[in-house]
């Protein structure tokens, strides 16, 4: 996938432009963020199941070696095929000759972020090979020729009017003026294309959710049972994943399981989850003939021992992107490449690098809720301090901001200067807010252009701290209960 992460900034306020996105974006903020809430309440033990799915894969990448070896043994001894790549290109060859050696001429596909990492759609069709998506969100948006927006919701920027009319435009053999209000005349219709293609493929391309060193099974959660279909129907099946998708037993496994689908969209469980081991035995009545597991590293060893070691614990569930106001507010293609959200603002300049993904760690709030929702604990807001603290030291981007925050840095040493300084900001900013908030600011257009400013009322937070806000005891108060 080409990157469009150099130009964040444009893209954001194309973003914030688009209407018809905007719609969509507001339905996601009393969607998956209130399931979730209710799904964990439903589960007392939710918070301690965190804890231990953080530890299970705490534990996995200080072994790393080991249980992919252990995975490896595994799927040999069931008779499939452990492929590893360094890189992009070597992971679209591996697939490439899977494909040429089945004489595959279709590939479906089912739940696969790494494929878009590794753009293998592209490849495939310059090679003569038509991949096709078969998750109904993945399948609208590779009609539009778009990447996914989402990690779980690939076409949730999308309304079911947009929907409609890409299914005109695609399929034209059906006519022009059936009805496509209804979103199950929606369904219907791709179900109707998509089985064709299910049963002419000659090769399956999956994704894993994770990957059972104990076993040598990979695993999958879906809500369509599209993957089901993907790995059964054809000949083949190829398994694409990332290194760190690893668990050690089925019992790590169960336990991931049960904080994946709460986390991700509210349900308890998905509504399909696969366990696949091989490819068919004798005694099996289907299943494909041939088992591939292309295992990718794509710079994840890098991050093995490094300030973001921990990102590799990342199950992809999207619970970060649901609660991030910058990604609720411009949506995921804003951030040019295949992941977006706080995850993909930590993970991308680690796999593309700093400079070409240099505005993302930028791209947050900081204000913490993406580490509070996720699943695995991630310390995303430190990992996001680290990138800009690296960007600093590099002179990599605006000198402006490094000129600001040397400055600031500068007052805040001084304690004096720096409480004085802010008494008096506050001073004048009180006696200009008019109605107590600012339509437009000068230095912060950026936020005034879309919404107001609450002006300051009162006096400092240090200052309230030290003397009280109303001149009484509150400020011992307050130091009270910060000690």
């Amino acid at each position: 996938m080409q990157s469009t992460s150099p130009h964040f900034k444009e893209n954001a306020k194309d973003a914030l432009a688009d209407d018809p996105l905007q719609a969509a974006l507001a339905k996601l903020a009393v969607g998956f963020p209130v399931r979730r809430l209710e799904a964990a309440a439903r589960l007392p033990e939710f918070e301690d199941l965190r804890d231990q799915a953080r530890d299970i894969k705490t534990h996995v990448l200080e072994n790393l070696d080991y249980y992919l070896q252990a995975y490896e043994k595994k799927v040999t001894e069931s008779g499939g095929h452990v492929h590893w790549c360094r890189d992009a290109e070597e992971a679209r060859n591996t697939i490439l000759e899977i494909c040429r050696k089945a004489n595959a001429k279709t590939v479906t596909k089912s739940k696969s972020m790494i494929s878009e990492e590794i753009a293998v759609n592209a490849f495939l069709e310059d090679n003569g090979i038509e991949p096709v998506e078969t998750d109904l969100g993945e399948y609208i948006i590779q009609l539009r020729k778009e990447p996914p927006s989402h990690i779980i919701a690939p076409a949730i920027h999308l309304s079911k009017e947009q929907v409609a009319e890409t299914f005109r435009n695609a399929h034209l053999d059906l006519a022009a003026d059936r009805p496509l209000i209804e979103p199950r005349a929606l369904l219907e219709e791709a179900r109707a294309k998509l089985r064709e293609k299910f049963l002419g493929a000659d090769v399956g391309l999956t994704g894993a959710n994770m990957l059972i060193a104990e076993t040598g099974t990979n695993v999958l959660v879906t809500n369509e049972g599209n993957a089901d279909l993907t790995n059964n129907l054809p000949r083949v099946h190829v398994v694409i994943a990332s290194i760190e998708k690893i668990v050690p037993t089925l019992e790590d496994a169960s336990t991931i399981l049960r904080v994946l689908a709460r986390s991700a969209t509210g349900q308890d469980i998905s509504v399909y989850t696969t366990f696949c081991t091989g490819p068919k035995r004798p005694e099996d009545l289907d299943g494909p003939e041939e088992y591939h597991v292309v295992l990718l590293d794509n710079g994840r060893s890098d991050m093995i021992g490094s300030e973001f070691h921990e990102m590799l614990r990342c199950i992809r569930c999207g619970a970060c992107l649901n609660h991030c106001p910058i990604y609720k507010s411009v949506g995921g293609h804003a951030y040019g490449w295949v992941y977006s959200g706080p995850m993909g603002a930590v993970l991308i300049p680690n796999l593309i690098g700093m400079e070409e993904a240099q505005h993302l760690p930028n791209a947050s709030t900081l204000c913490g809720k993406c580490e509070s929702v996720c699943p695995m604990r991630i310390p995303l807001p430190k990992m996001l301090r680290k990138w800009r603290e690296r960007q600093f030291k590099a002179e990599i981007g605006s000198s402006t901001a490094r000129w600001a925050l040397k400055s600031w840095a500068w007052l805040a040493k001084r304690p004096r200067l720096y409480r004085w300084t802010m008494s008096a900001g506050v001073a004048v900013l009180g006696q200009f807010g008019g109605r107590g908030r600012f339509k437009s600011l000068p230095l912060v257009s950026g936020w005034t252009s879309k919404r107001d400013l609450a002006a300051p009322c009162g006096d400092t937070f240090i200052s309230q701290y030290h003397k009280g806000a109303r001149g009484d005891q509150s400020g011992a108060l307050m130091r009270k209960k910060v000690h």
